[in-house]
């Protein structure tokens, strides 16, 4: 057994083969332009794979000790894994070919023409490059846009994350309702990064488009189908396939495109716009929208069939405001981003600019959060934003009544500011609890919670 230590910049290649001549002609003929490892049976190729990461694999079929295709499931095991080529004698091609459809490279059968080998070496070594370069974006988009970009403690919001998950590697139509700002895109791109799909993700913003763009937007248009259409144009579904077409404000689109929605997510076909030919895409349908469908569909401003289509799961986004938990994780994360953005050192937050924001009902959610963290950020002159950094509209929006208490008082914790808030508030309501609810900006259902939690029943 020979072993090199590779050299900087050089592809490593590993030889598996029990025949001397072979692997020492190949070790030659390889060694002036990669780092040659070479084993002398299969057993001692499955070591060294098992110890070590290699740009390619060269390996024979027939070996004792351990085949090649023991090697090639061992190396299809590795992340990122090597492409794997297979020699082979005139009688073994069958076998070579279902090592091609268990997943090896190529094969070439001996004796090895060397000419052709190093032409399938260079296809061989610049297929792993690009799937080591995939492998790496998906991890980077992963990162960005995954569940762990999803910033938030609460119980719906850790239910919701687990509900993307189970539903992520599925095909199934996704439904993301929610007020305005609440991240229904983030969740919809979650969604396509746990799916597994090799597509893109493309996002339409339905609003944005007037009806008559909007149709040649998902669909497409041939040359000449309309005044303008000088050239053949792909639409978004086109765009997507393979991957997640997210159409959000889905309420916003008109009943004559419903139509062809309708028929694009029962069939997988359409046909662009003054065209003829079918086409067929693997488009999985992601939507959002702020509006009530099911009163929409009551009015006739929405198909029912369409709705049912499109309701197949829904993951619902609750407010901010039901969900006081997951502000300060969201102001932290936005304040060390917006700090990093503009060029400023570590800032911190003071617990009475924390519970002001905290009492905040926040109508834009969210955004609203994200745009007011960034603001204090950029006006704040020292490294500590105070509760006079605090936007005004904000201070002034305070749950009346109580916000002295909560904002004078700068040892008390969250959780016994949030106690406090419920407590008075119940107080002023005379123990009414809907009215606390409406008071605090909160929903029944998530003061009940809250009153259990502090054990205020």
């Amino acid at each position: 057994m020979t072993l090199l230590h590779k050299k900087e910049g050089r592809p490593s290649i590993l030889i598996a083969d029990d025949e001397r001549g072979t692997r020492e002609a190949l070790a030659r003929f390889l060694r002036p332009n990669y780092d040659v490892t070479v084993a002398e049976d299969g057993q001692i190729g499955m070591n060294l794979l098992a110890r070590n990461n290699y740009d390619l694999v060269l390996s024979d079929i027939r070996m004792p000790g351990a085949d090649g295709l023991t090697i090639l499931d061992c190396a299809l095991k590795k992340n990122p894994a090597p492409p794997v080529i297979l020699f082979t004698a005139y009688g073994s091609i069958e076998a070579a070919v279902d090592a091609m459809k268990r997943g090896a490279f190529d094969f070439v059968t001996k004796p090895v023409n060397l000419d052709q080998l190093e032409i399938l070496i260079s296809r061989a070594l610049e297929s792993g490059r690009i799937k080591a370069e995939n492998s790496e974006l998906k991890k980077r988009l992963d990162s960005k846009f995954g569940v762990e970009n999803i910033i938030g403690n609460s119980a719906a919001l850790q239910k919701i994350i687990e509900n993307v998950r189970q539903v992520a590697p599925t095909r199934t139509t996704v439904s993301i309702t929610g007020e305005s700002g609440t991240g229904k895109e983030l969740i919809a791109q979650a969604l396509h990064q746990l799916s597994g799909r090799t597509g893109r993700f493309v996002a339409v913003h339905c609003a944005a488009l007037p009806e008559t763009l909007l149709e040649s937007e998902l669909f497409g248009h041939e040359k000449g189908a309309f005044t303008g259409a000088t050239e053949q144009r792909k639409g978004r579904f086109e765009l997507a396939d393979g991957g997640t077409l997210f159409l959000d404000e889905i309420g916003e689109i008109p009943l004559s495109t419903q139509v062809k929605l309708l028929r694009v997510l029962e069939t997988r076909q359409f046909e662009r716009i003054g065209g003829v030919e079918t086409i067929e895409v693997d488009t999985r349908v992601v939507t959002a929208t702020n509006r009530d469908l099911t009163a929409m569909v009551a009015e006739g401003k929405f198909r029912e069939d369409l709705f049912y289509r499109l309701d197949v799961v829904t993951v619902h986004l609750p407010p901010l405001r039901e969900r006081v938990e997951d502000i300060p994780p969201l102001v932290n994360h936005y304040l060390a981003y917006f700090a990093k953005e503009n060029g400023r050192g570590e800032l911190s937050i003071s617990e009475s600019a924390m519970s002001a924001l905290c009492s905040y009902p926040w109508p834009g959610n969210i955004r609203e959060l994200k745009n007011c963290v960034e603001r204090m950020v950029v006006l704040t002159r020292g490294s500590l934003i105070d509760l006079d950094n605090v936007p005004v509209n904000i201070r002034e929006k305070i749950t009346p009544g109580i916000s002295k208490a909560i904002l004078g008082a700068s040892t008390c914790d969250l959780e016994r500011n949030e106690k406090l808030l419920i407590s008075r508030a119940l107080e002023e309501c005379g123990g009414n609890r809907t009215k606390a609810a409406e008071k605090l900006g909160i929903s029944r259902r998530t003061l009940h919670r809250k009153l259990a939690l502090y054990d205020l029943e």
